[in-house]
C-alpha cells in the first residue's frame, strides 16, 4: 500500500488508518518553528477544522503555520491519535496521548496511537531530537482536545435542547447535569463535526489533573513484551529481497574492483554492485550484497573479495586525532565569546589561578537494534519502512538526491531499538532506495553489529582546557572554557560551527552547563577551535553536553576545592536564581549529602540542556581490596511542567546507565583510519553487577516543561570523578577511566 500524504484527502487518510466507521477529526495548526525547533511565532494554537471522515480544511491556510497532529473519535467511541513523532523507548506512545486525554476527558486506556507518516505540511516538524516532544508539543495536544471536548459538549447540547453550560464531559462521555442524561462519544461524532471548532478554549489548572502526572503504565510496553510490536526488522513486503553491503572501513574509501564470482555462486543470492550513501557531503562507497534470505546475503559477502582505493585522504589513527586537538587548543584562539577580550585582563585580578585539561573519547552509538530499512523504489514514487528518528529529514534528503517530488515520497516509521540520534541521519534510507531501485524491487538492508559500530558516524572527541580565577572570599572572579573538537556535520573539515558568529559563543557549546554561572561570574570566556577529521562526527545522546558538562562540573569542583569550600556550599553561592537553589538544596537532603561532615566519598554535578536542569550526587567507597565501589547515584531532575513521572524515572535511570558506560566502559579507537572496535567484546558495555543503586527524583514547580530523554547523562561523568577525588584525592580528566585502576 502506498499512502501520498500531501495529496491524501481525510477520508483516505483514515481509512488508510484502518479506522471504519464515522470519525470526528480534529487538525491543530500552530506557529511555525525554526529549525532547532523553537517556536518563530507566539500565541496559543488554534483549532481550525473539524471532519465527519472526508470533510476538508481551509484551503487557504497561512502558509507561515502548519498542521499538527489528528485526533479521531469513531462511531465506537474509540480515540485515536496520529503520532508524528518516533518512539525509541523514550516514551512518547504514552505521554503525548495522556496530554490528549486530560483535555478530551477521556481514560488513557481508550486512547490508541499510530504512527503518522513524514508529511511536515500536515503534521509540522517532526523530528525525535532535542527532547522536544512534550516540552515541543502539549500546548497543541492540550488545545486540541479540549476543543474536540467542547466541540463533542455543544453537540450533546444541541440534540438534548439545552444550554452547553449545563453539560461537562467525564470519561468518554457528555453529561447533564440538571437531568443526569449522558451520551457516549461515539453517539455525539456526527453531530460534532458538523460544527466549528471553538476559537478559545479554557485548559485546566494543573491542580485539577486527572491524568496528567499520574504514573501510568506506558502503551507500547505490552506489544514488546508479547512480541506484536513491529520494529524495522519486523517489516515484511510481497516479493521483498535482503540486503547486506561491504562497506570501506576506511570511510572515505572508493571501490577499486571486486570478484563476485564465489558470492554468486551460492544459493539465493540475485546480484552483487556497487552502492553509494550519502554522509554529509560525501559519498562514501560498498559493495551491496542482495538475496532472497538474509542468511543468504550474509553468507554471499563473506565470500566476497573486494579491493579498496584509500587514497586522497588521512588515515587517523587515535592519538593523531588527539595530538591535533592539543596542538589545536596551544596554537589557536578558536571562535571566542563577546567577554573573552576582557577575560584575560580580569583573570590577572585573582587572588588565587588554576588550570586543568579534560579530555573525552570518540563514542559509538550502538544502540541495541542496529541500523536496517525497507525501502521500495517504483517509478516516480519511493516509500521507506524503518526505525526512523526524523522521518521530515529523509523524506527531503530521499527526494532531492533521488529526483523524486516530495509528494512521492512515503516515509513510515516503526518502533525503534534505541536511535539516540544516529537513527535520525539520512544515510541508510538513502543506501537502502539506491538499491531497491537497481533491483527494481523491495528490499530491505540489514546492518550487522559490526556494520553499525564501524561505519559511524561518531560522538566526536574533545580536549578542554579550563582556567579560572578566585577572588580573596574563595568566589569564581573568572571562568573559561575552551573546546578543541572535530565539529558534528558535514566532513569535519575544519570550518567553524553554522551557529558561530563574531560575537557570540556557540549555544551548542553551552549546552550542559548551567546558565545559572553565567550571572554570577562577572568574566567569562567560552571558545571553540575546529580540527579536520576523515572520520564521520553526529549528535549523540545529549550531543554536545555528554563532552561539556565533564569538563565544567569537573573544573567547578576542582574551583571548589582550591577555594577549600564544600562543593554543594560553593555551587549555591554561585548559584544565582531561586529556581537553581531550590535544586541543590533539595538535592543535598534528598541525598543525605556528607551527613556527618566527615565521610569521604561524595561528589556533585549539575548541568542544564534542553530546558531541564539535572543533579547527581555519586557515594563511593572503597572495597576491602580498596578498589572503588559506588555505592549510590542520587539524580534529581528539574523539567518543569511534566505528564508521566514513572517515564522520567526510566529515562533518568536510562541516561545515567548510558552516561556511566561512556565514563569508565566504551570508547572508539582508530587505527589506520579504521575503527578498532567492532561488537560488545571490545566496545564494553556496562553489566548489571556495574551498576549501584540509583534514585530518582522530580522537582515540583511551575517551570515550562523542560526535556527529559538527554538532560539525565551529564551529569553522572563529573559527579563519580569529583567524588572519586573527594575519596582518594585523586583527580580523574580523561574518559573512560577503570575504576579498579584508580
Amino acid at each position: 500500500m502506498h499512502s501520498h500524504p500531501t495529496d491524501l484527502s481525510r477520508r483516505d487518510f483514515i481509512r488508510q488508518a484502518s479506522l471504519s466507521g464515522l470519525a470526528l477529526t480534529i487538525g491543530a495548526y500552530l506557529p511555525s518553528f525554526d529549525r532547532k525547533g523553537n517556536e518563530a511565532g507566539s500565541g496559543a494554537p488554534r483549532i481550525v477544522n473539524a471532519a465527519l471522515l472526508g470533510g476538508s480544511g481551509p484551503d487557504g491556510a497561512d502558509p507561515a503555520i502548519e498542521l499538527m497532529s489528528w485526533i479521531s473519535i469513531d462511531s465506537s467511541g474509540k480515540v485515536t491519535i496520529f503520532n508524528h513523532r518516533s518512539e525509541m523507548g523514550q516514551g512518547t506512545f504514552q505521554s503525548l496521548p495522556q496530554i490528549v486525554a486530560e483535555e478530551l476527558e477521556v481514560d488513557p486506556g481508550q486512547v490508541h496511537v499510530r504512527f503518522a507518516p513524514a508529511n511536515p505540511k500536515k503534521f509540522g516538524p517532526q523530528p525525535q531530537a532535542g527532547s522536544f516532544s512534550v516540552r515541543g508539543w502539549r500546548e497543541q495536544l492540550l488545545h486540541a482536545g479540549a476543543s474536540a471536548r467542547e466541540m463533542l459538549i455543544e453537540a450533546a447540547a444541541e440534540q438534548w435542547r439545552v444550554p452547553a453550560t449545563e453539560c461537562y464531559a467525564i470519561n468518554g462521555e457528555v453529561h447533564h447535569r440538571p437531568t443526569g442524561r449522558k451520551s457516549g462519544y461515539g453517539a455525539l461524532v456526527k453531530d460534532a463535526s458538523r460544527l466549528n471548532p471553538p476559537s478559545e478554549v479554557k485548559l485546566k489548572d494543573r491542580k485539577d489533573y486527572k491524568v496528567i502526572g499520574r504514573p501510568l503504565p506506558r502503551k507500547d510496553i505490552p506489544s514488546k513484551v508479547d512480541g506484536t510490536a513491529v520494529f524495522g526488522l519486523d517489516k515484511t513486503l510481497p516479493g521483498m529481497l535482503y540486503a547486506v553491503v561491504e562497506r570501506n572501513p576506511r570511510f572515505r574509501g572508493k571501490v577499486k574492483t571486486f570478484d563476485s564470482k564465489a558470492t554468486l555462486a551460492i544459493t539465493g543470492v540475485k546480484r552483487v554492485f556497487t552502492v553509494q550513501r550519502a554522509v554529509f557531503g560525501d559519498l562514501y562507497e560498498g559493495v551491496a550484497v542482495v538475496a532472497d534470505s538474509i542468511w543468504a546475503a550474509m553468507k554471499g559477502r563473506r565470500a566476497l573479495k573486494v579491493e579498496w582505493d584509500d587514497e586522497g585522504f588521512e588515515h587517523f589513527d587515535s592519538e593523531l586525532l588527539l595530538s591535533r586537538m592539543r596542538e589545536g587548543l596551544a596554537t589557536q584562539a578558536g571562535e571566542l565569546n563577546a567577554s573573552s577580550i576582557r577575560f584575560e585582563t580580569e583573570i590577572q585580578k585573582a587572588a588565587q589561578k588554576i588550570e586543568a585539561v579534560y579530555e573525552t573519547p570518540y563514542q559509538s552509538h550502538s544502540c541495541m537494534e542496529p541500523l536496517n530499512c525497507t525501502a521500495h523504489v517504483q517509478d516516480d514514487r519511493i516509500e521507506i519502512w524503518g526505525p526512523i528518528q526524523e522521518v521530515n529529514w529523509i523524506q527531503a534528503d530521499l527526494s532531492q538526491r533521488m529526483g523524486v517530488a516530495l509528494e512521492n515520497v512515503s516515509v513510515n516509521m516503526t518502533f525503534l531499538g534505541g536511535g539516540f540520534g544516529r537513527k535520525a541521519f539520512t544515510d541508510y534510507p538513502h543506501e537502502a532506495a539506491l538499491i531497491s531501485r537497481e533491483m527494481k524491487a523491495p528490499v530491505q538492508v540489514v546492518w550487522t553489529r559490526e556494520d553499525d559500530m564501524t561505519a559511524g558516524p561518531y560522538r566526536p572527541g574533545a580536549v578542554y582546557a579550563c582556567k579560572g580565577g578566585l577572588d580573596s572570599a574563595g568566589h569564581i572572579l573568572a571562568f573559561q572554557a575552551r573546546r578543541a573538537s572535530q565539529p558534528m556535520g558535514p566532513g569535519g573539515e575544519g570550518g567553524a560551527h553554522a551557529d558561530y558568529s563574531p560575537v557570540s559563543y556557540n549555544s551548542g557549546y553551552l549546552d550542559g552547563l548551567a546558565r545559572s554561572y553565567l550571572t554570577s561570574i562577572p568574566h567569562y570566556s567560552f571558545a571553540d577551535v575546529s580540527i579536520s577529521s576523515s572520520i564521520p562526527a553526529m549528535w549523540w545522546r545529549s550531543v554536545d553536553a555528554s563532552t561539556n558538562g565533564f569538563a565544567v562540573e569537573s573544573f567547578v569542583d576542582e574551583l571548589a576545592n582550591a577555594a577549600g569550600k564544600d562543593a554543594l556550599a560553593f555551587r549555591r553561592e554561585h548559584f544565582a536564581d531561586a529556581r537553581y537553589q531550590a535544586l541543590i538544596d533539595r538535592l543535598g537532603t534528598l541525598s543525605g549529602w556528607k551527613a556527618d561532615g566527615k565521610e569521604k566519598g561524595w561528589g556533585l554535578a549539575v548541568t542544564e540542556c534542553f530546558g531541564s536542569i539535572v543533579g547527581h550526587v555519586v557515594k563511593v567507597s572503597h572495597r576491602p581490596d580498596r578498589k572503588i565501589k559506588i555505592d549510590k547515584i542520587t539524580a534529581l531532575i528539574d523539567c518543569g511542567w511534566y505528564v508521566n513521572p514513572d517515564i522520567i524515572r526510566a529515562q533518568v535511570e536510562g541516561a545515567i546507565v548510558m552516561g556511566l558506560g561512556a565514563a569508565i566502559k566504551h570508547e572508539t579507537h582508530f587505527k589506520d583510519g579504521k575503527a578498532v572496535e567492532n561488537n560488545f567484546h571490545t566496545y564494553k558495555m556496562p553489566r548489571i553487577n556495574d551498576i549501584p543503586a540509583v534514585e530518582v527524583f522530580i522537582m515540583e514547580n511551575d517551570e515550562k516543561a523542560g526535556g527529559v530523554g538527554e538532560p539525565g547523562l551529564p551529569p553522572i561523568a563529573p559527579a563519580l570523578c569529583n567524588a572519586i577525588f573527594d575519596l582518594t584525592g585523586r583527580r580523574i580528566r580523561k574518559l573512560p577511566f577503570d575504576p579498579d585502576a584508580v
